[in-house]
């Protein structure tokens, strides 16, 4: 049955855009349109043509859109969800002025530290905004910028995240949404606004920002004729205010803060995410206490290592990602792009343990073990963060929610199964960004609430996985590791 009215969800990630096509009705993915981009970049430096995520944007709809097999006017809305903390820095005629810093470029370290040690310090942040800042953060990159591209700081017209950038393409507006905007470090969780003594700090006036809207589902304007012409769309579609992608991902399991103990996820992609959704607001400078994109609040961790560093690891040895086994003695903590989770930006791999009779199918399920127990103590973070014991039994037994590329792996599923010891439950869904910039479309055609419409969609529902008794022996060894790297300020 051809549905009545479509929504488009945009997934604008690291690598690639996404474009899912999707009945505003049930929730069915009628396409996805694909199309990559470049990441250029070394040393720290990892850095994208935003130009480059506009016409991957133009690209994945138009495949999408084809591979959907309905008319361009059954389309009512579109939604953009994007990489987190991402630096756009545009002229007057809203061009980029140099490449965008994205999320994982590392060089602005320094300032961070700079940053964190003001305004009374780490947990003065954590209060103020929900973060504090980490090579990560926008407002640190910003503080990058100022100092090594002075000129381009200076001549700055606007400045913008990465899916802000595409937002304003598609309705010619500026906007973005509260829980993308958290990411920065210059938004206030506390307050709902930009917090302006931080602005003073790292020198950047508030006329260069965009208007935050209530909600990432908030109807912020309408596709312009020019945008429509280019995505084959029709002109006057609802654009919502989108939102950053791991809100994106929350909407799409219809979580929306009825308590963190139903909504404990773990996302295995090129970095490992935890998070859950809370109305209560967490204030813990050893995470990101981010704001959601429907009014609530988002406490999340992250490390920057995760598929894309195991996977190297396996090339390594020349071994399919699949193919191994429990490391034994060996423990081997793939940092190869630094560390944000423990805060280690300098850090690279570190191996130890080694034996005569290891492996080098050891050795790789050691860098497994070494990447999910460095998330899954984010995890407890999160756990933490909310006032709650990791340990209680009535937290560690629920379920927790694998997504991401790693979700579809085995040995993926199987580590973080042993090292866990909880149940996992794997949505059927696997697009779950594209899927919640989806229902956000949806929210801002219809008037309606996102995370509803995601449940009554049931994109969250999937596969429950029972749980096997935690192997606390491998838990330990890699702990200690990392917990020498952290006392000692290793660089690994």
């Amino acid at each position: 049955m051809t549905p009545s009215t479509v929504v488009v969800g945009v997934d604008s990630s690291t690598q690639s855009t996404k474009a899912a096509f999707t009945d505003a009705a049930t929730g069915r993915l009628l396409a996805l349109g694909r199309a990559p981009h470049r990441v250029t970049g070394g040393a720290g430096a990892r850095e994208s043509d935003p130009e480059e995520w506009w016409r991957a944007l133009g690209e994945a709809v138009a495949a999408g859109l084809r591979e959907a097999g309905v008319p361009a006017s059954a389309v009512a809305g579109i939604a953009v969800a994007g990489q987190q903390h991402g630096l756009v820095v545009l002229d007057g005629h809203g061009r980029p002025l140099r490449p965008a810093l994205l999320w994982n470029d590392t060089r602005a370290a320094p300032q961070a530290a700079a940053l964190a040690g003001a305004l009374g310090g780490p947990a003065a942040w954590a209060a103020r905004t929900g973060s504090v800042p980490v090579a990560s953060m926008t407002a640190a990159k910003w503080q990058w910028l100022r100092e090594h591209e002075p000129y381009a700081a200076e001549s700055a017209a606007a400045v913008r995240l990465p899916h802000d950038f595409l937002t304003e393409r598609l309705a010619g507006v500026a906007a973005t949404d509260p829980g993308d905007a958290s990411g920065t470090c210059w938004y206030s969780t506390a307050t709902g606004a930009y917090d302006t003594e931080i602005l003073g700090l790292v020198g950047l006036d508030e006329s260069l920002l965009p208007p935050v809207a209530p909600t990432g589902a908030t109807r912020v304007g309408s596709l312009t004729r020019a945008a429509a012409e280019r995505l084959g769309l029709p002109a006057g579609i609802a654009v919502a205010a989108g939102t950053g992608d791991n809100m994106a991902a929350a909407v799409g399991l219809g979580l929306g803060g009825a308590g963190l103990l139903d909504h404990p996820v773990l996302g295995l992609g090129t970095s490992g995410t935890v998070f859950a959704a809370t109305r209560t607001r967490p204030a813990s400078a050893a995470l990101a206490g981010f704001a959601s994109a429907d009014g609530g609040y988002l406490p999340l961790a992250c490390t920057l290592n995760c598929t894309l560093a195991v996977d190297k690891v396996a090339a390594l040895l020349g071994l399919d990602r699949d193919d191994a086994a429990p490391g034994g003695e060996a423990v081997l903590l793939p940092y190869l792009d630094g560390e944000r989770t423990p805060d280690l930006p300098a850090a690279s791999g570190v191996l130890t343990g080694l034996r005569h009779d290891t492996t080098p199918r050891q050795l790789l399920g050691a860098a497994y073990e070494g990447a999910a127990v460095t998330v899954l103590r984010a995890l407890d973070e999160v756990v933490r963060a909310c006032g709650l014991d990791p340990a209680d039994p009535a937290v560690a037994s629920r379920p927790l929610r694998l997504v991401g590329g790693g979700a579809r792996g085995r040995t993926w599923v199987e580590t973080v199964r042993r090292l866990s010891g909880r149940p996992l439950l794997i949505p059927a869904a696997g697009e779950l960004v594209a899927l919640g910039a989806a229902a956000l479309a949806a929210g801002a055609a219809s008037g309606r609430d996102a995370v509803e419409v995601a449940g009554e969609w049931g994109t969250g529902n999937g596969r429950l996985v029972p749980p096997v008794e935690r192997d606390r022996a491998t838990w330990y060894r890699v702990t200690s590791v990392i917990d020498g790297l952290v006392a000692g300020g290793s660089p690994g």
